[in-house]
């Protein structure tokens, strides 16, 4: 059973807690620019006496709490940049920057890591290195993957690495992973249908690229259905269209654009094959020409079995868990470090938020639940001391 003591201890740290996560979200920064978050991150771990190491992957900072003379190691990551969304929130601690807010959570996750930090160098009650990883840029940049490059790994070795996300659909005070697949795959694609302009009253004399990108989106809607086997999970969404500036000239140009969403990398290629075939096809239906961009930005998360069963022994007197019985079709950046080294990946329940209506991620009316920020600390302190062997002291 769980140092229920412990949890007194994060207790008395909630309050400063809560005034860092907020002044964080009252200043949101973008990814590769969380240049004050950084700064932030770095002085409170110099603070606490851990060797800090800065400018990892542009913006990233490590710390590294070294306790016993054991050579195991564990890697807790928590990312730090914000969304390009205008808040609505009307908090009093609303972000400061017009078109920049939190989210998604990532202050939270900076305060509960820190939090994880002082605790772990105050009870010093393990035996072996916990290497403290904030990252920048996970919102669609692949700050993870510019860390790794920079030599994360090389320099900063884990045994496993593990990384807590917040989630608004489950109850407040409950974590949930699963072995295997735990968010998708992400895609992104642009196709640009061309054609000649001309008078909206002389439809002969133009093309019809506007007609040409409506077929097109009919086809990619079915491609999902005719391409990927009943037992498969995939998404196909076609999230923008743009083309036109009046109502009396039929453009040369529309763009459209989305995301495909999957777990198989066969999938993958059976999917992007299928719309590069069918934006082909309707361009020479309709006598327009069409130029695919077709990105593979983000590969699945998968979690390791065994890291993802260590989470829920871990666990065990901390909090209630769940084993999902299924992938969420979101995907997170967390996925290119769990490719280099095992580990898990875990959703941290957010419950409803106070007067936020349990609003999801990414929308310009939530904020981050000030309530799990002490549970938050608890998990990420019980994985480290599961992952180095929790040795009794005092």
């Amino acid at each position: 059973m769980y140092d229920h003591c412990l949890l007194s201890e994060i207790d008395d740290l909630v309050p400063n807690l809560v005034a860092l996560r907020r002044d964080l979200h009252s200043h949101p920064e973008l990814g590769f620019q969380e240049r004050r978050t950084a700064a932030r991150v770095s002085e409170a771990l110099v603070g606490l006496g851990l060797e800090v190491h800065t400018g990892i992957g542009g913006t990233g900072v490590v710390g590294l709490l070294k306790v016993g003379k054991s050579s195991r190691t564990v890697g807790l990551r928590a990312d730090m940049d914000a969304l390009p969304i205008q808040e609505s929130t009307g908090l009093p601690y609303a972000s400061q920057h017009p078109g920049v807010f939190h989210g998604c959570g990532h202050d939270g996750h900076v305060a509960m890591l820190l939090g994880a930090a002082q605790t772990l160098a105050r009870r010093r009650d393990f035996d072996g290195t916990v290497h403290f990883i904030f990252q920048p840029a996970e919102e669609g940049l692949g700050g993870a993957r510019a860390m790794i490059q920079d030599g994360l790994f090389e320099r900063f070795p884990c045994d496993r690495v593990f990384g807590l996300h917040n989630w608004p659909g489950l109850p407040a005070g409950v974590v949930a992973t699963r072995p295997g697949p735990i968010m998708a795959a992400a895609d992104k694609f642009e196709i640009v249908l061309e054609g000649q302009g001309g008078h909206a009253a002389l439809p002969h004399t133009a093309s019809d690229v506007l007609g040409a990108a409506a077929q097109l989106i009919l086809q990619l809607k079915t491609l999902v259905g005719r391409c990927v086997s009943p037992t498969a999970t995939a998404v196909l969404s076609v999230t923008r269209v743009s083309g036109g500036h009046t109502h009396n000239v039929l453009p040369a140009t529309v763009t459209l654009g989305g995301t495909v969403r999957s777990f198989d990398p066969e999938v993958q290629n059976r999917l992007e094959a299928a719309l590069r075939r069918s934006a082909e096809g309707v361009a020479l239906m309709t006598q327009t020409r069409a130029k695919v961009s077709y990105d593979r930005y983000y590969p699945a998360t998968v979690n390791d079995a065994s890291a993802a069963q260590g989470v829920i022994a871990a666990l065990d007197g901390v909090c209630s868990t769940q084993v999902l019985d299924a992938p969420a079709l979101t995907s997170e950046d967390f996925a290119f470090m769990l490719q280099v080294r095992p580990g898990a990946y875990v959703w941290l329940g957010q419950g409803s938020a106070a007067g936020q209506g349990g609003v999801p991620l990414h929308h310009p009316g939530y904020d981050f639940n000030d309530d799990v920020l002490r549970l938050g600390v608890a998990v990420h302190v019980a994985l480290a001391r599961h992952a180095l062997k929790q040795v009794c002291v005092g």
